[in-house]
């Protein structure tokens, strides 16, 4: 780098694999300087070559020249792997930096680790912003949902480049916002996520069902779920889920979903979310499902011991009934989703009160309506739910989507009692169903249950006709006695 182009850059991305070229192209294109870097200077060197012409590059063979490219404040985008990789970049461009800087981790990091740097560079004086970034490697190109965390004052310097460059929704508004402090992008990133894990497992039950229950090949099922995108489920993932069922594989001429092995992996962030769930005591079982069935799938050997176990042989319906059954599912499977999503808002309404971070859950939907591979056109509806009640305890009290949700119910059952009857595993809808029923249960046999904790482990209970902690004295002559005073 020439001594002419010190300083000249408005933003740096170092990390240069697939994300971060895509990303870093995609600031070009839309008139930033954008100084880059990577580990290995042959990226580098290829990213300028090949994309040169796209914007104005400029090339950083060393920290220390990368960091002399930007302009005050600095703006450091990192896009290395989460864990110890992002651990030492910012270790190695820490000291380089100066009060008022700020280092961007947009890659996939655990809320916890973004919250653990945010403090240390904050005593620095430098601004750390974990940011969530979703849309894959296209998006990141054309225009993802970006989910910052961090202070105001880091929001107030790199906001218009983010909203420059992130994916545009319908009425044309950046979907990208100011999450909240610290780690609250980075948790409302992971939370999109297990929701995604929810989403894929639900449609691949609703597949499941049309292929062995309807009797539809795929080429027919991608045509359901064409029409099933014109309506309701309008979503990016309904969308290319019919691309993927069209599909014919060139080696064999068969469907393309036959000729792909039936174990689903993930990285990480679906479980992340159960367990976080876990820790703040919010119930998320569709997400907890869908990481589950990715994880039994992966277990062959375990499936092909049990393959022989007795189970119901029911042969395909008739035209007439599946084309009923088809529609059925299509309500099950909305009514589904809204109840995944409904658990993914509950959880991040959680989070933002425990961390204290005031995220408007209005603001999430409407930057989860473009870009991201969740995007849906009823985030709009969710948008405007939480619009217009805040407060709102859960997306299924909203009375647009309790009527929806109501109206779809005895479908939704139908589908999962048919689905019991043929042996066709949908642990995501009938959890789902589960957790609706639940919700709009009087009573709960939770009762039983602390009353069974009392028996054993004298872990008292509550009464509902006064108040107080009691325990029942089961060994000795089952008198009551109060516990709290």
């Amino acid at each position: 780098m020439s001594d002419t182009m010190s300083g000249t850059a408005q933003i740096g991305v170092t990390g240069l694999a697939v994300m971060g070229r895509n990303l870093a192209r995609n600031l070009a294109r839309h008139g930033y300087t954008v100084a880059v870097h990577n580990r290995t200077g042959a990226r580098t060197e290829e990213l300028v070559e090949e994309f040169g012409r796209e914007g104005d590059f400029v090339p950083a063979g060393t920290p220390r020249e990368f960091v002399a490219a930007l302009e005050r404040p600095r703006r450091v985008i990192v896009m290395v792997r989460a864990g110890e990789a992002t651990d030492a970049v910012i270790g190695e461009f820490a000291p380089l930096l100066e009060p008022g800087d700020i280092v961007v981790d947009g890659g996939n990091a655990h809320f916890a680790d973004t919250r653990r740097r945010e403090e240390a560079l904050r005593e620095r004086g430098v601004h750390f912003v974990g940011a969530g970034v979703s849309g894959g490697e296209e998006g990141a190109l054309h225009g993802p949902s970006i989910m910052p965390g961090g202070s105001d004052e880091a929001y107030a310097a790199l906001g218009p480049l983010l909203e420059d460059i992130a994916a545009k929704a319908p009425d044309g508004a950046p979907c990208t916002a100011h999450i909240g402090p610290d780690g609250a992008g980075h948790f409302v990133k992971m939370v999109h996520n297990g929701i995604e894990y929810a989403d894929m497992q639900l449609i691949a039950e609703a597949y499941d069902l049309l292929r062995t229950v309807a009797g539809y090949g795929p080429a027919r099922v991608a045509e359901v779920f064409r029409a099933w995108n014109t309506g309701p489920l309008d979503s990016y993932l309904v969308e290319i889920t019919a691309e993927v069922l069209a599909h014919t594989d060139a080696s064999t001429g068969r469907p393309f979903v036959d000729v792909v092995a039936d174990a689903a992996e993930q990285k990480g962030t679906g479980r992340w979310t159960v367990q976080t769930a876990l820790d703040l005591g919010v119930p998320v079982s569709g997400i907890a499902e869908a990481v589950f069935a990715r994880s039994l799938s992966g277990h062959t050997g375990l499936r092909r011991a049990a393959a022989g176990l007795p189970g119901p042989h029911r042969p395909p319906f008739g035209e007439r009934d599946a084309a009923r059954f088809a529609e059925r599912v299509e309500q099950a499977l909305y009514a589904s989703k809204i109840t995944s999503y409904a658990q993914g808002w509950n959880m991040m309404r959680a989070a933002s009160a425990e961390y204290g971070w005031g995220i408007d859950l209005g603001a999430v939907a409407a930057v989860w309506r473009g870009g991201c591979i969740i995007r849906a056109a009823f985030l709009d509806r969710v948008r405007a739910a939480y619009a217009a009640d805040p407060e709102l305890p859960t997306l299924l009290a909203d009375a647009e989507f309790a009527e929806e949700t109501g109206r779809a119910q005895e479908a939704w059952r139908e589908v999962v009692a048919t689905a019991v009857r043929h042996g066709v595993p949908v642990p995501g809808l009938s959890a789902a169903l589960a957790s609706y029923d639940a919700l709009r249960a009087e009573r709960l046999p939770a009762a039983l249950v602390q009353a069974q904790r009392d028996y054993f482990g004298a872990h008292t209970y509550r009464r509902t006709d006064r108040p107080g902690s009691y325990h029942t004295l089961w060994g000795r002559d089952r008198s009551e006695v109060r516990t709290d005073g």
